[in-house]
C-alpha cells in the first residue's frame, strides 16, 4: 500500500533534517514523500533538493519536490496534496518527528479493520520550550466536542484516505493560524469512518518554541485566531446536526473564544481580552436565554474557569466539557 507524506517547508534549512530523517526511517515501504518549498528565502530549496538526490536510488521511496509561491501553509499543503498519489495521506510539519513505526501502525490498522476507514488518529507527545514533555492522547467520546476543546486532530495527528480528503475542499489557504483546527472540524462534520490507534505515542510535536509554527504567544496575531473560530462557528451553523448537538458545539466554540481572551489577559493584553470576553459571555448568555441555570450555575463556573486559565492553571477543558 502506497502512503503519501506531505510536508510543507518554509525557511527551515537549519532544522528540517531531523524531520526528514524520521520520515526516511519509516519501516513501511513503499512510501511517497511530497516536500513543498513554500517560497523560502533561505537555503531550504537546496537542502530539500540534496535530500531528494541522496535517496534517488531507493526504488520504494519516491521523493517529490514541489514549489508553492504563495506563502501560506494551507496553500503549500494543497499543493502537496495535488502531487500525492498514495491511497492514504499524512500531513506533517517540518519541525516534528515520527516514530519509525508510525506509518506501519496505520497500515496494520487498515489491514485489520473490518470496515473501510476514512481517518485514523494517532497519539502524540508535546515538547515545550523548557524541554518538558506531555502526552497528548485522544479522548474517544464525542470527537467533535473533544476536538473543539483539545484540538485533537492537529496536522500531524492523523492519516486520511485521499479520496475522502478530496471531498473536503482541502486546506483554507487564507487562514494563517489554526488552519488545521478549522479543517479537522470540517472533516469530522463529514462523519468519517474513523478509528484511533491504541498505542504509545508515535509522534513528537514541538510546540511553543520560537522556531515552531505555533509560535510562543497569541496577541501578536490577534484577529487571526478569532477569524478561524468564527469560520468554525459558521461550519457548525451550516451543518446538518440535531439542534441539541448544534447548541452544544456552538457553546463550546464560544468557550474557546473565552480561552483565547484569557490568553490575551495572561499576556498582559487586557485591551484585546475584554471585548472578546464580553462577546463570548453575551453569546453564551443568549444561548441559555439568560435562564436561572445560566445565572446561577454556568456563568459563575465559567468565570472561575476564565480566572484559572489567566492564572496558567490546567484542567479547565474537562470542566467545560461537562458544563456545556
Amino acid at each position: 500500500m502506497l502512503i503519501s507524506i506531505i510536508i510543507p517547508v518554509y525557511n527551515r534549512a537549519h532544522i528540517v533534517q531531523p524531520t526528514l530523517s524520521s520520515v526516511v526511517a519509516q519501516s513501511h515501504r513503499p512510501l511517497q514523500v511530497v516536500l513543498v518549498d513554500n517560497a523560502s528565502s533561505d537555503d531550504t530549496g537546496e537542502v530539500l533538493q540534496q535530500f531528494k538526490q541522496q535517496h534517488a536510488h531507493e526504488a520504494d521511496l519516491d521523493i517529490v519536490l514541489a514549489h508553492e509561491p504563495r506563502h501560506s501553509a494551507g496553500a503549500a499543503r494543497n499543493c502537496g496534496f495535488a502531487q500525492a498519489t498514495g491511497e492514504w495521506v499524512l500531513f506533517f510539519d517540518s519541525d516534528d518527528l515520527m516514530d519509525p513505526d508510525l506509518v506501519a501502525a496505520y497500515v496494520r490498522c487498515l489491514q485489520s479493520s473490518r470496515q473501510t476507514l476514512d481517518m485514523i488518529g494517532a497519539p502524540s507527545t508535546l515538547v515545550f520550550p523548557d524541554g518538558s514533555r506531555r502526552a497528548a492522547p485522544f479522548h474517544h467520546h464525542d470527537l467533535i466536542a473533544q476536538h473543539i476543546l483539545h484540538g485533537q486532530f492537529a496536522t500531524q495527528r492523523y492519516a486520511v484516505r485521499r479520496a475522502f480528503f478530496a471531498q473536503s475542499q482541502g486546506w483554507n489557504p487564507d487562514l494563517p493560524v489554526w488552519n488545521d483546527y478549522e479543517l479537522s472540524l470540517r472533516l469530522l462534520l463529514q462523519r468519517p469512518r474513523l478509528t484511533l490507534l491504541s498505542l504509545p505515542s508515535l509522534i513528537t510535536i514541538n510546540t511553543g518554541a520560537a522556531a515552531s509554527i505555533t509560535g510562543t504567544e497569541f496577541h501578536s496575531r490577534h484577529g487571526l485566531w478569532e477569524r478561524s473560530l468564527q469560520l468554525m462557528l459558521d461550519h457548525i451553523g451550516e451543518a446538518n446536526l440535531p439542534s441539541q448537538q448544534r447548541a452544544r458545539y456552538t457553546r463550546l466554540l464560544h468557550y474557546r473564544q473565552l480561552v483565547l481572551a484569557a490568553h490575551y489577559e495572561r499576556e498582559g493584553q487586557s485591551q484585546l481580552a475584554r471585548p472578546l470576553c464580553q462577546q463570548a459571555y453575551q453569546a453564551l448568555c443568549e444561548s441559555y436565554n439568560n435562564s436561572r441555570r445560566w445565572r446561577w450555575v454556568v456563568a459563575p463556573v465559567t468565570r472561575r474557569l476564565y480566572a484559572r486559565i489567566v492564572a496558567g492553571k490546567r484542567g479547565s477543558a474537562r470542566v467545560a466539557r461537562k458544563l456545556f
